[in-house]
Formats: C-alpha cells, structure tokens, sequence
C-alpha cells in the first residue's frame, strides 16, 4: 500500500474496499518482530475528505476532487501564540519586537511555502493588524513608522502549493548521490538560500562537505547583521557548522 513516513510518523493510504483493521494487524506484527509498537493513541482511520494532519499540515480532498493542503489548527495557534507573547511583552520595544518576530515568521512561512496560503488566516493578515496596533502606541511610533517595522517583522515568503520538487525515478537519500540530493535539496529552499547553496556549488561555505539529505541548510550572516542580504554577506552552512561559528565568537 502506498505510504509516506518521516521518523516514526506514518500515513498509509487504503482503497475503499481495504480491509483496515486486517492491514494495522500485519503492521503490528511487523513492528513487533523489530522491538517496536503502535501508539493506539495516535492511530486513527479517516476519509481523505474528511482531512488528517501530518508534520503540521493538514490535507483534504475537496468535493471537486482536488487535494488542499495548508497549515494545521494546532500549528497556526502555535505560531500565534508565539506571535503574541513577542508583541505583548513589556521587555522592550517595537523595533526589537520585529527583529525577534521576523525569524519566527520567515521561519513559518518557509515551512509551510508549498501549502495554500492564501485568505486572512494563512496571510496571518489578523496578526500583522495585532502587531500594527500595538506598535503604533508606543512613543515616537506614527502609523507611517508602524506598517515599516510590521513589514520588517512579517517578511513575505514566496509560496506555491505541491510547488516542492519531486525526487527522480527511483533515487533514495541511501544510494550515496550526495551531489544529486545536495542540488536536489537547494531546491527546497527559499531564494537566497537556494542563491548561495548554487554560489557554493552545494557544498557548506564553513567545512566545504556536501549537504546531506537530512540536514538542515542554515544562511548565515558573515558580518553579523540580519538586516544585510545582500549575496556577498550570506553562506549556507551545515546548522552544526553554523552553531560552531558562532559558539567561536562567543569565545573569542
């Protein structure tokens, strides 16, 4: 049956006349013989146009046929909470709440690029009207000054839903390609990433080791300042690189 994993997360997917129960019967007695168990708890049976939620997505097929994918409930609030606990604390102002708010947002809309985001809860149009407010009340913040730091502290992502790459014919992360999956993966982020893994030849501008296919791809700023993208300031490293280059600093 066709499937999709990542990790120990799973969605295994039935035609309508698949007996259910009788398939989660063999995935259990093939995860037992390997020192391993389904979590009753998460295990659940639903209809495609009912919608399921996986790694922060939620799919559903609509009625015209067509499947639809966008961030989940439990995603979108956890984000909004994030939002929230920045632009209400009381710690600082509304420049530093939009310098902190900017990585978290770019950060979301990285992750969710490839969904339909779309319409006012996506675009989190609601937050960026929050934000706006409550900058707007501090001292020697006019409105003009407000939609500046809220377009600073909600950068736009470019985003296509299933615009993602599809992997080649039979290729898998395990058959040693690492010059195929590290151009494949430039592929999976955002421009200036993209931009400077290309620039790097796909290869960590810090240890020079290609990417691996599970790794994370981080952009570092090379003169320390996050308000400067220009292409000569930013290098894509390994996030193991990208911690010991800044750990360095610190001791230094």
């Amino acid at each position: 049956h066709p499937s999709v994993r990542y990790a120990d997360d799973m969605i295994i997917f039935l035609k309508p006349k698949d007996k259910a129960e009788k398939i989660l019967s063999k995935i259990k007695v093939f995860l037992a013989g390997r020192g391993m168990e389904i979590s009753v708890e998460k295990t659940k049976l639903t209809k495609t146009t009912d919608g399921f939620d996986f790694l922060g997505w939620h799919f559903r097929v609509q009625k015209n046929g067509k499947l639809r994918s966008t961030p989940s409930e439990e995603n979108y609030k956890a984000l909004l909470k994030k939002v929230k606990n920045v632009v209400n604390s009381s710690n600082y102002g509304a420049k530093a709440k939009a310098e902190k708010l900017a990585p978290i947002i770019r950060g979301w809309r990285n992750y969710h690029r490839w969904c339909k985001m779309d319409g006012s809860r996506n675009s989190l149009w609601y937050a960026n009207e929050a934000a706006r407010r409550k900058f707007k009340k501090e001292k020697k913040i006019n409105k003009h000054e407000a939609v500046r730091l809220v377009n600073k502290a909600f950068p736009t992502v470019p985003h296509e839903q299933f615009g993602h790459t599809m992997v080649k014919g039979a290729k898998s992360p395990y058959d040693g390609d690492l010059v195929y999956w590290s151009k494949r993966n430039s592929k999976l982020y955002n421009n200036a990433t993209a931009k400077a893994l290309t620039k790097q030849s796909h290869s960590c501008g810090h240890c020079g080791l290609k990417f691996l296919s599970d790794e994370s791809v981080h952009l570092h700023h090379i003169d320390g300042n996050h308000d400067n993208w220009k292409p000569k300031n930013l290098m894509a490293v390994h996030q193991s690189c990208h911690q010991l280059i800044h750990g360095s600093k610190l001791k230094s």
